[in-house]
């Protein structure tokens, strides 16, 4: 089956010797875009986000969701933030962008990566505020001796249908109730 085009632009930057390289993308999501799009948009954004560092930013179209709550009313917007969580994005902008709803997004995969996140009004006739930040270069990851985990690289929907198969818990007291 042919994957869905979407409406998308990928940008490596290339950083100097041990800066690193930053992906940007830039999306626009129709209101209207159906299931297979968002899925092929998904699948982009959990490439790029096993990249060592992304700005991620555009139109999503999800004025459902609530970035306080992580809640969402329509199951696309519920998808959306699935993959997000998934991803372990960070979604920066804290005001309305367009006529009160937060259809524009700022995500990142790296804490401290993006700052300094301005609304600036609109330009020329957009009716969606225009988003001021800067890309802040020394947000490397502290060198730590302690082993962690990295989870972008988890196969979560392998994980999603092993949860799906385990049996429920039964709930077996022990045989001698009351007797603790």
């Amino acid at each position: 089956m042919e994957e869905e085009p979407t409406e998308s632009l990928w940008v490596r930057i290339k950083g100097r010797a041990r800066a690193g390289d930053i992906i940007v993308g830039v999306c626009y999501r129709p209101p209207d875009q159906g299931d297979r799009a968002d899925e092929a948009l998904y699948g982009q954004i959990g490439a790029a986000a096993r990249s060592q560092a992304l700005v991620l930013m555009g139109a999503f179209n999800h004025p459902d969701i609530c970035w306080r709550d992580n809640t969402a009313e329509r199951k696309q917007s519920r998808k959306f933030l699935e993959c997000v969580d998934d991803n372990f994005l960070l979604q920066v902008i804290e005001e309305p962008t367009r006529r009160g709803a937060m259809l524009d997004l700022l995500l990142t995969n790296k804490e401290g990566l993006v700052g300094d996140v301005k609304l600036k009004g609109s330009l020329g006739c957009s009716d969606h505020e225009m988003v001021e930040f800067s890309i802040l270069r020394a947000a490397r990851r502290a060198r730590s001796k302690l082993t962690t985990l990295d989870f972008r690289r988890a196969d979560f929907g392998l994980f999603r249908d092993l949860l799906g198969r385990t049996k429920p818990w039964k709930e077996e007291g022990p045989k001698t109730a009351g007797k603790y």
